[in-house]
């Protein structure tokens, strides 16, 4: 069947449209910026605080998905003599344009970050900076936080250090383009090396058990006016350009680290028993994992688009939740509490601060520390609240991200309600392993599966109801079962367990937006 595109015009899309609308309302969604911020911006952006230093001689260029007009970095890459690389990394320089204590300030923290809807965007910043003077938009002169980071041949951080400057951006450049530039051998130099220093630094990724979870990802598209729902599986561009936005919060972290006074990403290790019940699941999953090897690199080893690995990929995500952030001042915290597991290494949130709060006050400290001067007091009066505040924002965004999600799902297949689908199981409830979730292929849709006569209600859903990857709020730890052993437990007699990691038809029972997410039972 021809994929379904709602348009907005279409009389059937009135429900999702309502049901966005009442979702910004009850989550308390900010509607439009009050006019004294407007004003302060406007002024702001006629009258930014110039820095002395101008590299606008620089070709940088960004790289960001396409119509992306709040663009944060913009980078240049070169070779260093004698071997290695020298990168040119340009941050927007958003304290240049907002006023410590003013109407843009407070605006900032009570929206934290920019939030997406699939029918706008409700942003951090007013337009007229976050998309106008303060983007580093191509062919426009933009005060910017400008790293240059130089590494050796192995792609090991030789030096690094940041400072203000003008820039101006040359390109307004894509993933799938760079990907098809560097493929092809067309692409000019400054780009091309962007797959030698990401590969390079994955590579160190590895050496550090560091990981990335290559899972593709579901994602609401707007298409020919509408919107529709489509699985994007990560380029290696993504991958490559990911790396130097990581090297740089790395480099950001040693900064703020050596001078006593920062903020860092942070993020626990796996508890033991979590990886135990990881075991279990990829004996159930008929994934092999050889004795005495790391997950990190077994991680790496799976292939997602192998519905059992894919299965395996989806559990994994838990390792990753619990991430917050850790303030000190006065000197560094323990190395225990400074570490993001997922790096393998000190890092801090610091090159996207047209989006992110906390990026700005990041990116303050570091200036700071490698001019070997003092963090500004405003800085200092304000990093012991940022943690909760980005706690909070970064709750509201992943919730409201998931509601989003379930809208579109719930709106694209209200009309077919009866109808059977193919698709793979990709969690089991390990409480009661008749429910779970369910990936469809074609529509680009997961939901919740539950066995007739389990115990669920009208919808799907039942009393102790475990949240999966679509619903699920992110949790303040790492979630495991109570019972590691629970990982392929009988399900109650007369009831068929879902099989997890294997194909399965299911029924469409339940759709509509704003009503209910859709839910499936398993079709004879």
């Amino acid at each position: 069947m021809p994929q379904r595109i709602l348009h907005a015009a279409d009389a059937e899309d009135a429900p999702l449209r309502a049901a966005l609308r009442r979702l910004r309302t009850a989550e308390d969604v900010p509607a439009a910026f009050p006019p004294e911020v407007l004003a302060e911006a406007d002024r702001a952006a006629k009258a930014p605080r110039l820095p002395e230093r101008d590299a606008t001689d620089i070709p940088l260029y960004t790289v960001d998905p396409p119509g992306s007009r709040d663009l944060d970095q913009a980078l240049h890459l070169a070779r260093r003599g004698g071997g290695g690389f020298r990168i040119r990394y340009a941050i927007a320089d958003v304290a240049a344009f907002v006023t410590p204590g003013g109407a843009v300030d407070a605006e900032a923290r009570r929206r934290v970050t920019t939030l997406y809807f699939p029918d706008t965007r409700v942003p951090l910043h007013p337009e007229r900076l976050s998309e106008g003077a303060a983007s580093l938009l191509p062919d426009q002169t933009a005060p910017a936080l400008l790293w240059e980071i130089d590494l050796d041949s192995s792609g090991q951080i030789a030096e690094a250090t940041v400072g203000r400057a003008l820039v101006r951006s040359r390109a307004r450049l894509d993933y799938g383009g760079v990907q098809q530039a560097i493929d092809e051998g067309t692409a000019e130099e400054p780009v091309a090396l962007l797959r030698d220093v990401g590969l390079l630094r994955e590579e160190l990724e590895r050496e550090r058990g560091g990981i990335s979870l290559g899972v593709p990802e579901q994602e609401v598209v707007q298409r020919d006016g509408g919107y529709t729902l489509e699985y994007r599986a990560p380029l290696p561009a993504d991958g490559w350009n990911a790396q130097v936005s990581l090297l740089t919060g790395m480099a950001a972290a040693d900064l703020m680290l050596a001078a006593g006074t920062g903020i860092l990403r942070t993020l626990p290790p796996a508890r033991r028993c979590a990886l135990t019940y990881l075991h279990r699941v990829a004996r159930a999953l008929d994934v092999d994992w050889p004795e005495g090897l790391d997950y990190p690199e077994l991680l790496r080893s799976l292939n997602p688009q192998m519905a059992n690995h894919a299965a395996f990929l989806q559990e994994c995500t838990a390792l990753l939740r619990g991430a917050g952030y850790t303030a000190f001042d006065g000197g560094p915290p323990v190395r225990q509490d400074a570490v993001h597991a997922a790096v393998a290494a000190e890092y801090a949130h610091c090159t996207a601060p047209l989006r992110r709060l906390v990026d700005r006050y990041a990116g303050e400290l570091c200036v700071a520390a490698a001019a070997g001067e003092p963090a500004p007091e405003w800085v200092r009066e304000a990093l012991g609240g940022i943690p909760e505040l980005m706690a909070g924002g970064a709750r509201r965004a992943g919730r409201l991200e998931r509601e989003c999600v379930d809208l579109v799902e719930a709106a694209i297949m209200s009309g077919r309600i009866g109808e059977v689908f193919d698709g793979h199981v990709v969690e089991v409830d390990e409480r009661r392993p008749t429910r779970g979730t369910v990936q469809l292929y074609e529509p680009a849709v997961i939901g919740r599966v539950e066995s007739e006569g389990s115990g669920g209600t009208a919808d799907g859903s039942g009393p102790g109801d475990v949240a999966g990857p679509a619903d699920a709020a992110e949790p303040a730890d790492v979630v495991v079962p109570a019972d590691v052993a629970s990982v392929g437990r009988a399900a109650p007699a007369g009831e068929e367990p879902l099989p997890l990691g294997h194909r399965l038809r299911v029924r469409l029972t339940a759709a509509e937006p704003g009503v209910s997410p859709v839910r499936f039972v398993p079709a004879p």
